[in-house]
């Protein structure tokens, strides 16, 4: 892996892989690469069409991080990616990463394209929405060291797992790496904001995107995700909706892959 300094000098780790045009992977809530394969998968069935950076977001994996926490530092951070990439990048976002990756196109940076899949927005009564003081009980747990509380309510409040579920995981080997970057959740709780009070999405928040974005979901995804998505595209006037056949909020690579490539050709 290599580094770049982020503005506020915090440090972050990104591989690299592939020639083409730069392609940046923003992870979504307590995802990175050590622990989600799928970014190396994708960035190697592209590796002849785009330059794919894979990164620890701040506060991850072998990233640093820099108190107090901003959305504006992670923006800041794919800064310092593009401007090592040297050249107009594609921003792609999963979950709460993709809201990330849109948010990258508000500021004034050389981002050619964006691309979301499965955003977390809920502007409907399909589900619960989420507490008005999630964050804060994120960060309260945080702050009394009690990491694996914060991580169930992630899992109970955001992702919406019935708690004898979130009970079954506790056990499995995917608990501790979650709980290991608990303290990074409530960043994405920032990041998303609003975007999933059952209200309409924020008028001003994205009303300068001028760069096309693509929103994808999967068709057998949770139905809220679905409505969400469809809310995102219709909200940006540059933004086409990408139904993807057969995939869930964990797609594959290929799917992936075969979109960027028939996206791309359009830019």
């Amino acid at each position: 892996m290599s580094t770049v300094t982020s503005a506020d000098g915090t440090t972050i780790h990104f591989d690299v892989r592939g020639v083409g045009q730069p392609l940046i992977v923003v992870d979504g809530a307590t995802a990175h690469p050590a622990v989600n394969p799928l970014n190396a998968e994708l960035a190697e069935l592209l590796q002849s069409e785009f330059r794919t950076y894979t990164y620890d977001r701040r506060g991850r994996g072998q990233s640093t991080d820099t108190a107090p926490y901003a959305v504006q530092r992670e923006i800041e951070d794919i800064a310092a990616l593009i401007e090592h990439a040297g050249a107009p990048a594609i921003v792609l976002g999963y979950s709460s990463g993709s809201l990330l990756a849109l948010d990258t196109a508000t500021a004034d940076l050389p981002v050619s394209a964006v691309v979301m899949f499965e955003p977390p927005v809920v502007v409907d009564d399909s589900r619960p929405p989420l507490p008005t003081d999630y964050v804060e009980q994120l960060e309260a747990h945080i702050a009394a060291g009690n990491p694996d509380l914060a991580a169930e309510l992630f899992m109970t409040a955001a992702v919406g797992l019935p708690p004898e579920m979130v009970a079954g995981i506790r056990q499995s080997p995917m608990w501790q790496p979650v709980v290991d970057v608990a303290h990074t959740i409530s960043y994405d709780g920032r990041i998303m904001g609003t975007t999933m009070s059952g209200n309409p999405l924020p008028t001003d928040r994205w009303s300068t995107v001028t760069a096309p974005v693509l929103v994808m979901y999967g068709q057998d995804t949770w139905p809220t995700l679905i409505s969400g998505a469809q809310a995102v595209a219709t909200h940006l006037p540059t933004a086409t909706l990408l139904p993807v056949p057969g995939e869930n909020h964990s797609t594959t690579p290929d799917a992936l892959a075969t979109a960027l490539r028939t996206f791309t050709k359009t830019l």
